[in-house]
């Protein structure tokens, strides 16, 4: 079975090569030292052709269940599909005895996650959440920050994803359709819940608007979630696909000083240009684009700290190896989780939704 033994280089199948897939996930699975690109699954012929085009040696298949076939060869499944098939997928890939790292969200809800988890633990293989915007280069200035005191105090949190998308496209992603996890909110809440979580800890109360702004679309595609964190910390998350003008990506208020930080980081689109990852200059942002950290008074720009996605696989490869934690504990993207659920039902009783001690 898959995983029975760990290789000098752990092999690697990559379900899904869409944009996730392609842009994402291939470029830092191939860059990184100790794994290396074995198999592709794509029923698209134009994406089965760029992947034979951009990884040599690499075999493509058409179906997971082509994949099975020859799970002895695969030590870890990567899950870049739509949402609704991750956590059936990676159930599937304990079955073979392969370790997995799916995709943001890696369950649809949490009690999916919870059988998923629990599955991974019967299997003895791990289950790794991918929440790459750990590590954009804004997100690891602020946690540095406060790690130093810097804020003194926090008292407010603002963290933004927006997009300017006037135009549906159809996609899965604008559908409400039950089971499918599309929207916003699992989209790229996702990534501002998880962020807010791991810098302020736990939840007491979620209050959430979500609204569907396009012609068209079935899901919300205009996010606002309030969270009330056990610390005392207030977040509001905002996420749209209908922002015509930019707005700060995050804003931070203290006692002592405040951070306000404009623009997206980087690598999302070095990646989509082609770039690999790595070197001295991967990730680096310029100076006019760094937050400025202070009062009304008195203030200064803060470099922002290097984005790094390729830590990401690293820690999965000495996670695999048993010489580190995973870098997602899945207990984490279960209270992700929770707070998406609280989320929705916030929205749809128009009231603050308290969380149990046991999720806080």
């Amino acid at each position: 079975m898959g995983g029975s033994s760990i290789p000098s280089s752990l092999r690697v199948a990559l379900i899904g090569f869409g944009p996730g897939g392609a842009y994402f996930h291939a470029p830092l699975i191939a860059t990184t030292p100790g794994l290396t690109l074995s198999v592709v699954v794509t029923s698209d012929e134009g994406r089965r052709a760029q992947a034979l085009r951009d990884y040599s040696g690499v075999a493509v298949v058409a179906s997971a269940a082509e994949l099975w076939d020859r799970s002895s060869e695969i030590d870890l499944v990567v899950i870049a599909t739509p949402n609704r098939s991750h956590a059936p997928l990676a159930l599937a890939a304990f079955d073979h005895g392969i370790h997995v790292v799916v995709d943001k969200p890696f369950a649809v809800t949490a009690a999916e996650g919870r059988t998923a988890a629990d599955a991974a633990r019967t299997a003895g293989r791990l289950l790794i959440p991918y929440q790459n915007r750990r590590w954009d280069g804004d997100f690891l200035t602020v946690r540095a920050l406060l790690a130093q005191g810097a804020f003194g105090t926090v008292h407010h949190f603002e963290s933004r994803f927006d997009r300017w998308r006037p135009q549906p496209t159809g996609s899965w992603r604008e559908s409400s359709e039950p089971g499918v996890a599309g929207g916003l909110l699992y989209d790229l809440g996702s990534h501002l819940i998880d962020q807010a979580l791991l810098l302020f800890g736990p939840v007491a109360g979620v209050y959430a608007e979500l609204d569907m702004r396009r012609p068209g679309v079935t899901a919300e595609d205009d996010v606002f979630v309030s969270l009330t964190h056990v610390s005392g910390v207030r977040s509001h998350l905002h996420a749209s696909a209908l922002a015509a003008q930019a707005t700060p990506r995050f804003r931070v208020s203290g006692s002592a000083a405040s951070l306000v930080k404009w623009g997206l980081d980087v690598q999302e689109a070095a990646l989509k240009a082609g770039m690999k990852p790595g070197g001295d200059a991967w990730g680096q942002e310029p100076p006019e684009r760094w937050g400025m950290l202070g009062t009304e008074t008195a203030s200064a720009p803060v470099p922002t700290h290097p984005g790094n996605y390729p830590a990401f696989y690293a820690g999965v490869v000495a996670a695999v190896r048993g010489d580190a934690p995973p870098p997602v504990q899945i207990h984490e993207a279960i209270a992700m989780l929770d707070v998406i659920e609280a989320a929705q039902r916030s929205a749809r009783e128009r009231r603050v939704v308290e969380l149990s001690a046991s999720s806080a």
